[in-house]
């Protein structure tokens, strides 16, 4: 109906169904069939159609005020809808860093968001630092609600929920001038002789598994263990030193002066959402969101 009062108010001050579709950007056609279901419905005729144009008869002159009337309550209507979802609408305050970054959870978000406007997102960042993180956890269920990125400490798990999205493959990083920074794909035995930085402050059960099996498989490799969590820290100090660096496939641009090289490891480390044990309502809501859009992704590659 909408449509139709827009298409008669246009009708009437252009004084032509042909200009009228011009300026509206569709058929001559279609202006007619509209204006004929408008007369359909109102039970009288609207315009006096003549070779020269059309012309509203004393029914149409009546109808116009309230015509545009009714489009301009319309208007004002959708600007109050849309003040008030504004108003109700939930921010969710997703916490994002260099080596946790958010960009998953919004590409995810992007692509159903407009179906839920009640929700939007606040990105919070914050620092990857080994000894101010889990202060940084310590906030989610605070002052953040999510964070996204790798799981790399295991014991986190006892104190909040994940949702597992995917999961990143390991890869090797070296300095680009490094003797293996022009290698397409690494070779376990392409590191005999190197010295491997294992980062394990987070006691991450697939990185165990990996360091294992290099020391058992592999002792030509020596591995040099780094007790604590990733930061860029770890990134610097394996670029000056030249020492190969165990790290994930999402972290190929973290430093410039670092070459992040496929590997022929069979690991990979799961990612996805940390959040509360205990979300509040609107956060659960949120989560249940991305659930069922990832149960709908699963079903479709299964």
């Amino acid at each position: 109906m909408i449509e139709q009062l827009k298409t008669f108010v246009q009708v009437a001050e252009s004084g032509s169904f042909s200009k009228a579709a011009e300026k509206l950007f569709i058929s001559s056609t279609a202006v007619m069939k509209q204006m004929n279901l408008l007369e359909k419905q109102t039970g009288v005729p609207l315009f006096i159609r003549t070779n020269h144009g059309v012309s509203l008869t004393n029914a149409g002159t009546a109808f116009i005020k309230d015509a545009e009337y009714m489009l301009q309550y319309f208007q004002e209507s959708l600007i109050r809808i849309h003040q008030s979802a504004q108003d109700n609408r939930h921010m969710v305050r997703v916490g994002t860093s260099m080596l946790n970054p958010c960009k998953v959870l919004i590409d995810l978000w992007n692509g159903i968001s407009d179906l839920y406007p009640q929700f939007g997102i606040n990105i919070v960042h914050f620092e990857d630092d080994a000894h101010t993180l889990p202060t940084t956890y310590r906030m989610i269920g605070q002052s953040l609600d999510i964070i996204a990125g790798p799981f790399l400490t295991d014991n986190l798990k006892d104190y909040y929920r994940v949702l597992e999205l995917g999961s990143y493959r390991v890869c090797f990083a070296v300095s680009r001038q490094h003797r293996l920074a022009s290698r397409k794909t690494l070779l376990v035995n392409d590191l005999y002789g190197e010295r491997l930085a294992v980062v394990n402050g987070g006691n991450n059960a697939v990185i165990h598994d990996i360091r294992d099996f290099l020391k058992k498989k592999h002792p030509q490799i020596h591995i040099k263990d780094v007790p604590r969590l990733y930061d860029l820290d770890v990134f610097n100090r394996c670029e000056e030193s030249h020492t190969v660096m165990l790290t994930l496939e999402s972290w190929a641009d973290i430093h410039p002066s670092l070459v992040t090289i496929p590997s022929d490891l069979d690991f990979a480390v799961p990612y996805g959402l940390l959040y509360p044990l205990h979300p509040s309502k609107e956060v659960g809501q949120f989560l249940d969101i991305i659930k069922e859009m990832q149960g709908n992704v699963l079903s479709k590659v299964e």
